[in-house]
């Protein structure tokens, strides 16, 4: 494996941490992450933070994405 081959591993790798990064902030801005069935829990200096919600949302959307572009 040589130098060029690793340095576009890692280009790669890059360029999809800044995809996945700018779509967690859109969904932000969407209001995902504070849906009526996510869970916080304070419980004096902790916070218990738990997506059920939102988990199911992100599921059922990737869920369907996949099927469409993997589809024979």
């Amino acid at each position: 494996m040589g130098f060029d081959s690793i340095g576009r591993t890692i280009l790669i790798i890059g360029l999809l941490m800044v995809l996945v990064g700018g779509g967690l902030m859109l969904l932000n801005k969407l209001g995902l992450g504070r849906l009526p069935g996510d869970f916080v829990i304070h419980r004096g200096k902790t916070t218990f933070y738990f997506p059920l919600a939102t988990s199911l949302i992100a599921s059922l959307v990737l869920t369907l994405i996949l099927n469409l572009l993997l589809r024979r």
